[in-house]
């Protein structure tokens, strides 16, 4: 997962590129406005910590979700944020 950092508004805000190998868990921790993409494609144990700990790659595949589309959305809302 990569980071920028930059201001907007005098406020610091962290924009993060997420990729097939990041952790769920690192990105609800991070923005946790992004739950309901993961909702969305069926998970609905966000707290366990078993699917935190998944990568968004594995998570798409047992719910056969096609990857880069879920993260063509989240990349997409981060950076519109």
């Amino acid at each position: 997962m990569a980071s920028r950092l930059y201001k907007k508004h005098e406020r610091l805000v962290t924009i993060m590129e997420i990729t097939r190998e990041t952790i769920i868990g690192d990105i609800l921790d991070i923005a946790p406005e992004t739950a309901p993409f993961f909702l969305e494609i069926g998970m609905h144990c966000l707290g366990c910590p078993a699917s935190r700990g998944e990568s968004v790659e594995m998570a798409c595949a047992v719910h056969g979700v096609d990857c880069d589309e879920l993260l063509t959305k989240i990349n997409s809302f981060l950076k519109n944020k």
